[in-house]
Order: structure tokens, then sequence, then C-alpha cells
């Protein structure tokens, strides 16, 4: 399908972001075990999202100035002395909890940095008519690390802390190998040389947002994205707590290990698929249909319904995401590609962190008070899908799922559709040059 520099590159990807996966697992439950304090455990996951979140606009702007093999080569080794004096304190006994916050955050600005000059870098390695293809092969890393607590877990009750990390050392340094030696197109990781006197990093930095407005339906595209990880971010931070609220641990490990087959497969049939042909009209029906997956979580206390319906729901995501990001990169201008998907990545990582901010105070302020026995909607809603407990979580989640199909139609509103029907931006005989290059060497 594309080209061997893709698939090494992918792979390697694939590898240290497991790794990373893996680390954040087993850092997280020495931090729990250590401090007993579930708003240090919260922190670690703030440590990660923010810094992350900040650095994905000045990530494009980068991407688009400087030479990406270096890119990348830089974030594998600043990633790889950070573990490496991970690993030190922690044989030194003199591991802290804020010098995990440090690492969590210095790993997530790397990996950010890699991942949005990585998806610069797709529609220079792969033929034009294999990008969604690519794309959808590019989901298979996220939907990997599912599977990282399981494995983490077990290497952790074997290895202890020390061997989780040196793992993940090993990840990087092996990433860290095929990044800087494997072959790559010229046109894929050397970018036009800054001209003498022009525009500063931080001035271009708003070039990717001016980018999208300047093509019509992409910020429509956009918000619609937002919305859509918000209510996945809300799906994410309930659906453990709605399911021990009428299952028990097992189950939910069961329920956990049936929505990462969905993801994956979703990543699978994406690769193998290449999304829909009319793109803006998949991500329209696949958003509709997730939300109706998701809605239906909400309709009785069921181990079995939410292990049944959850795999739908996560089937969508790579869909969705991989098909937009095919839009995205076809429709502007290569030159500002990285700083089009750093916006892309900012957006969608802004609604996440709201999302986990929210969901736990509304559903234990509000919607739970409501759904109980006798709590305001006992008598109307509590008719469909139950009162007690976990039953105001159901009721986020039947809202959060017809907010879904609310924005599957908004997708499919013409004002969005002309983003489909925009100019080609990225030209065959980049792409096909690329391939050949890439064949010759």
């Amino acid at each position: 399908m594309g080209t061997r520099g893709f698939v090494l590159l992918w792979s390697a990807q694939l590898v240290s972001i497991v790794g990373s996966a893996l680390t954040g697992f087993v850092l997280g439950v020495w931090t729990y075990e250590r401090s007993g304090s579930a708003t240090q455990f919260a922190l670690i996951m703030l440590s990660g999202a923010i810094p992350a979140l900040l650095i994905a606009p000045f990530a494009g702007a980068l991407a688009d100035r400087w030479h990406r093999r270096r890119i990348l080569v830089a974030a594998d080794c600043v990633a790889l002395a950070s573990l490496g004096a991970l690993a030190l304190l922690i044989d030194a006994d003199q591991l802290r909890t804020w010098h995990v916050y440090v690492v969590t955050a210095l790993t997530a600005m790397c990996g950010t940095l890699q991942q949005v000059t990585f998806s610069a870098m797709i529609p220079l390695l792969v033929p034009k008519q294999h990008l969604s293809r690519a794309n959808g092969l590019s989901q298979v890393v996220f939907s990997a690390q599912i599977a990282a607590p399981v494995v983490a877990g077990t290497l952790l009750a074997l290895t202890g802390l020390r061997g989780v990390v040196l793992i993940d050392l090993v990840t990087f340094a092996a990433s860290l190998l095929v990044v800087a030696l494997v072959p790559l197109p010229g046109a894929a990781v050397r970018t036009a040389a800054p001209e003498p006197g022009g525009p500063s990093i931080w001035r271009q930095v708003p070039a990717g947002w001016a980018e999208l407005r300047r093509r019509p339906g992409l910020t429509g595209l956009l918000g619609v994205l937002a919305g859509f990880y918000f209510c996945f971010g809300i799906a994410g931070t309930l659906v453990r707590p709605l399911v021990l609220s009428f299952a028990s641990p097992a189950g939910l490990g069961f329920q956990v290990f049936a929505g990462g087959c969905g993801l994956f497969a979703g990543s699978l049939v994406m690769g193998v698929w290449g999304g829909p042909r009319k793109r803006m009209r998949g991500i329209a029906a696949f958003m509709a249909f997730g939300g109706i997956a998701l809605a239906v979580h909400a309709l009785a206390p069921s181990l079995a319904l939410v292990i049944a319906i959850g795999p739908f729901f996560l089937f969508t995501l790579p869909v969705i995401t991989g098909t937009a990001q095919t839009v995205l990169q076809s429709k502007v201008d290569p030159a500002n590609l990285g700083k089009v998907m750093a916006t892309s990545r900012a957006v969608s990582q802004a609604a996440s962190p709201v999302a986990y901010l929210v969901a736990g105070p509304l559903a234990d302020g509000v919607f739970e008070p409501l759904m109980r026995p006798d709590g305001a909607l006992a008598g109307s809603v509590g008719r469909l899908i139950g009162t007690g407990p976990g039953r105001g979580m159901a009721l986020m989640f039947l809202l959060a799922g017809l907010l879904l199909v609310v924005l599957g139609c908004l997708a499919a509103r013409p004002s969005l559709r002309r983003a489909e029907d925009l100019p080609d931006l990225l030209e065959e005989p980049v792409a096909v040059a690329a391939s050949r290059e890439e064949k010759g060497k």
C-alpha cells in the first residue's frame, strides 16, 4: 500500500507509544500507592495533557520550518534522556512525585511533537490514493494503548517499576534507531528554508488557523470534531464508574477489553478500506451511528449490554478521525500542513480536558441526584432508563449520544460538505515522486 518509509516510521511510533503507555500506567499506580491521593493521581493526567496542548501549535510551526527527521530524532533523544533520569532516580530510591510530573510533561511534549510531525509527513510518504488507508493505520497506534494497562499490570508484578521503565527505554532506543536510519524521500523531511527576515516561529503559530479559515467548511469540520472529542471524553471519564455501579471490577475488565477490540478493529478496517468515498457524509453517518451506540449504553444497568454495544461506539473513532485527517491533509497548502494538523490536534485536545474536568462534578452534583428514586427526573426519564446509583451517569451517556447525532446532522449540512468540494492541494505528482524516490533507494 504505502512506502517502506511510512511502514517503518509507523512501526517505530507504535512501539514507542505503547512503551510510554506502559510507563504512564505504572507511574500512576506508584503515585497512588505512595500517596493514597486521587488528586495526585489526577495531576499525572493533567501534567501530560496540558503541556501537550500548549506545545501543539508550536510543533506544527516547527514541522513546517525545520528538517522533520531531525525533529523526530530530537524528540526521541529528549524522551530517552528523561526516562534515563527516571531510571537512575528509581535505582537510587530517590524518586519523588514531582519527578513523575516533570517526566510525564516532557514525554507528553515529545510525543506531541512526534505525532504532529509524522502526520505532516504521511501525505508525502504514500501515494494520494492510499492516504486514507495510511491515516487509518495511524489510528492503530492509539488503539494499541488500550491494551497497555493489562500488559503493564502483569509487567509491574513481574519486573517492578524499574523493569517497566527499562522496557520503555528500549522501545525509545529502537524508535530512535529506526527514525535515524530509515531511508526517506527528501520531500517528506526537508521543508523550505526560512527566508531571511521572515516570520518567527511565534508569528507562524496562528498560520494553521488562518489556513483553515481560507478553506470553506474546514473550520466547521474542526468544530464538529471538537464536539465529538468532548462527547468521547465524557464517555471515557464516566464509563468505568457507570459499569462499576452494576458490575464487578472483573466485569469492568471484560468491558474495557471489548471496547479496545472495537477500537482496534476500526483502525484495521480503516487501514484496509480507506474510509468512505464521500468523506464528509461518511463522517456524518459514523458520528450519528456512534451517537446511537453511546445512547444505548443508558437503556439498562446491564453488563452484557455495555460489552455488546461499546465496541460499536469505539469502532467509529478511528473511522471518523482518520477520514477527517485525510480531508485536512488533502485540502490545505502543503507548506502549512504541520501547522494545520497541530491546530486540529490542539482543538481536539482542548475539548478532552474540559470533558475530564466537568464530567465528574456534573455526575455527582447534578445528574445522580436527579436520577435518585425520589429525584426530580425519576418519574419521567427514570421510567425509561431506571433510577438509583449510576443512572445519573447513564443519563449523561444518553445526552452525549444525542449530541453526537446532532453533530452528525451538522456534518451533513451543505456548508460543511463544501470542504469535500475544495480542490486537492496535495498534488499526485508529489506523492508519486516521493514513492518513486523511495523505491530508487
